[in-house]
């Protein structure tokens, strides 16, 4: 969500600033500013929208100083309005911040007995508020800071700096994550190490409940009983963090082609001549149920690797949505592995369903595209998913990784509770070594759907059918379409048709049939003879085999290539994600940074 940088350097830091919120924006926003201090005086500039309107503002008021501030917001409290953007000032006091502060109508109580009003909608005022009257109390930037947080209730990572104080910035994080990186006399603090990496790769991420001071000679840092603690510095890969479009019109369009690359990268470090490259302590052959755990995409994901514990490793599995998963508060047996998945590594709900299974499961395991995570240096067991950094919004190619990383993992349980023979065990692993260069073959379809698209794109409504674990492939077809073209559409178990949303079927609504020639295949047809006899209109997403066979009387098919079971659903991946594209190419919607979503979503 909502993306903060600081900088204490030795040059101007305003167009340093803008050009690490641009690194920022996949995180999503709807207003930006920044605020600095110079000889002293501390002045901001914010506006409404795209950074360009920053940027046009610094033109014709710019801003001097070489300590400052910066932010991305995703509104929560309060409408994207200038007076309600970042940076919030009240006096001497500017801060930026992530999260919400759970609490902040009883501070504003306790602040209107001391005379102190709001002025915005937001939650984040209130920091600056406090922080102000404290000051006016007496106290110095260092405890005034210290003060407010004892007060705050919520999930934050925040950045203040001072009037009059050229050389400090004061850090704090408490569920949303914040980073510290470490130049020549230069110090920065960052949301991730993304925004980072263009100033340094020596990085120190905070940790739970954590304070800095935060000065040009380094930084001293607090754990939440204000003791002073050591974090070690991570070496970041910078090339890892290259957010370049390489050509293509958009991030998505770069990430989706990207697939076969990132995925064979995964195979060459999950898969070995004989088997598979695991953590020996995650064995499976003793433990009595899976719980799968994400948000969003990852969900799907999840829901897809249910079917494969199941039918691969007779593993009784659960998947739930994190945010549910949570408040439930549902018994977890002892000999039972939960998984959470999260691209970001930072998603809130998941982390807290992760603090949760804490101590009540055999182990936790998180499968994150960020090793440096929050959710991965939590969890006793993490799986990177090698997808490399992913800018669009719409999740792409880490879906198909995390897809991956859980094959390998419910192949791997197969062979541990003996329910794979060893001639299955290595079949399966060949096709998903063949994956790469099926993928290569799916993305030639993009011109048919490119023309596909056009027509898409003047629907109103869109249904997404699939058997199987094509059906979570449906779903998520389904949300990535909603996600980037804004038209409505929904996924469903073909049987559940006649249950219901056969009823919407008319010559207006296409229904995208993901159906390769499996077991299931037959069924789905069935189906889809069900939509047609109404006057659907129906797009077959199918392989030759499903074409020969089915594809008669159809508004359109495209032809996938021939893939062996189960694992249909990281090849499918891709005509569902071109299919959102070309439709939101069509509209002219925003694909990259589609309205009201952003890529981490680190509040509840």
């Amino acid at each position: 969500m909502c993306g903060i940088i600081g900088i204490l350097g030795h040059h101007e830091v305003a167009p340093l600033l803008v050009e690490a919120l641009k690194r920022l924006e996949y995180r999503g926003y709807d207003s930006a500013g920044i605020a600095t201090v110079s000889k002293g005086v501390l002045d901001r500039r914010r506006a409404v929208g795209k950074l360009v309107h920053l940027s046009d503002l610094l033109v014709h008021e710019p801003l001097a100083g070489r300590l400052g501030i910066g932010h991305t917001r995703w509104a929560t409290h309060g409408a994207a309005t200038t007076g309600n953007a970042h940076p919030h000032r009240s006096g001497p006091v500017a801060v930026v911040h992530n999260g919400i502060i759970e609490n902040f109508r009883d501070l504003r109580e306790e602040l209107a007995e001391a005379g102190i009003t709001p002025e915005t909608q937001t939650d984040t005022e209130t920091v600056a508020l406090l922080t102000r009257m404290h000051m006016e109390r007496g106290m110095g930037p260092h405890a005034a800071a210290i003060a407010t947080l004892h007060k705050l209730e919520g999930a934050f990572a925040l950045l203040w700096i001072f009037e009059g104080e050229d050389n400090l910035m004061i850090a704090a994080r408490k569920g949303s994550p914040l980073a510290i990186g470490h130049g020549e006399g230069e110090m920065f603090v960052g949301s991730d190490a993304i925004a980072l990496s263009p100033f340094t790769d020596r990085i120190t991420y905070l940790e739970e409940g954590d304070y800095a001071f935060v000065t040009r000679a380094g930084v001293e840092i607090f754990d939440q009983a204000g003791v002073v603690v050591h974090r070690g510095e991570t070496k970041v890969d910078r090339s890892a963090t290259q957010v370049e479009k390489a050509g293509y019109k958009h991030f998505m369009a770069k990430e989706i082609a990207e697939q076969p690359v990132v995925l064979g990268d995964a195979l060459r470090h999950y898969l070995t001549l004989d088997g598979v490259n695991l953590p020996p302590e995650l064995d499976f052959s003793s433990i009595e149920r899976l719980t799968l755990v994400a948000c969003g995409t990852a969900f799907y994901a999840c829901s897809v690797a249910k079917y494969w514990f199941e039918t691969l490793a007779g593993i009784p599995c659960e998947i739930d949505v994190a945010s549910e998963f949570r408040y439930r508060e549902p018994p977890m047996p002892i000999q039972s592995y939960a998984l959470f998945v999260s691209q970001s590594g930072e998603t809130a709900d998941t982390l807290a369903a992760l603090r949760y299974c804490a101590g009540k499961v055999a182990k936790t395991v998180a499968v994150v595209n960020v090793p440096s995570s929050s959710i991965a240096r939590e969890a006793d067991l993490a799986l990177p998913i090698l997808a490399g950094v992913e800018v669009g919004v719409a999740s792409t190619k880490a879906f198909t990784c995390q897809l991956l990383a859980l094959a390998v993992m419910a192949l791997k349980a197969g062979r541990d509770r003996g329910h794979l023979t060893k001639v299955q065990f290595d079949g399966h692993l060949d096709t998903l070594r063949a994956m790469p260069g099926l993928m290569n073959a799916a993305l030639t379809t993009a011109d048919d759907i490119a023309k596909l698209a056009e027509q898409l794109a003047e629907a109103q409504d869109i249904l997404f059918l699939g058997r199987g674990p094509m059906y979570p492939l449906a779903l998520e077809g389904a949300l990535k379409l909603k996600e980037i073209s804004y038209i409505h559409a929904e996924g469903y178990a073909s049987g559940e048709l006649k249950h219901g949303p056969i009823a919407l079927i008319d010559r207006t609504v296409p229904v995208i049939v993901m159906a390769p020639h499996d077991k299931l295949f037959d069924k789905t047809v069935s189906n889809m003879q069900e939509v047609m006899a109404r006057h659907g209109k129906v797009l077959l997403v199918t392989d030759g085999k499903g074409v020969a066979s089915a594809a008669e009387g159809t508004w359109a098919h495209l032809r996938m290539p021939e893939v062996a079971e189960p694992f249909a659903p990281l090849l499918y991946a891709l005509p569902a994600q071109l299919l959102a594209y070309y439709t939101a190419i069509a509209k002219g919607t925003d694909v990259d940074q589609p309205r009201n979503l952003a890529k981490s979503v680190t509040v509840e």
